[in-house]
């Protein structure tokens, strides 16, 4: 566990300027947590997509709760969705649940559709 310096921010930034992220973004929207019929991105369960020149790719994710049930199996299912795009060299997805996740992390679409709004 990494020591968190003050006022460092809880969820790394995302390399949103590389031009694969919108597809990784896409492809993070394939997958869908088994017991929430809305996608882990819009459900704000990733919170970091870092992509290197190199094109090496690591994903920061978390799950709604730690006792999920496809908590071994979910970044599983990102690396696979992620591998396959053109361009990506490596994918590498890590768990955290540093910040704990919550419902203000939903985008609108998700609150919508789970009838949060």
């Amino acid at each position: 566990m990494t020591d968190l310096q003050e006022g460092a921010p809880l969820i790394a930034p995302s390399t949103t300027d590389h031009p694969l992220y919108d597809s990784i973004v896409e492809a993070c929207k394939t997958v869908y947590d088994p017991e929430i019929p809305v996608n882990i991105f819009d459900l704000g369960l990733i919170y970091t997509i870092q992509v290197n020149p190199e094109n090496e790719v690591r994903i920061v994710m978390t799950l709604t709760a730690p006792g999920c049930p496809v908590a071994g199996e979910m970044p599983g299912w990102v690396a696979d969705a992620v591998e396959p795009l053109p361009g990506v060299k490596q994918v590498d997805v890590e768990m955290t649940f540093q910040p704990q996740w919550g419902m203000d992390m939903m985008s609108d679409e998700a609150r919508l559709e789970l009838g949060f709004m």
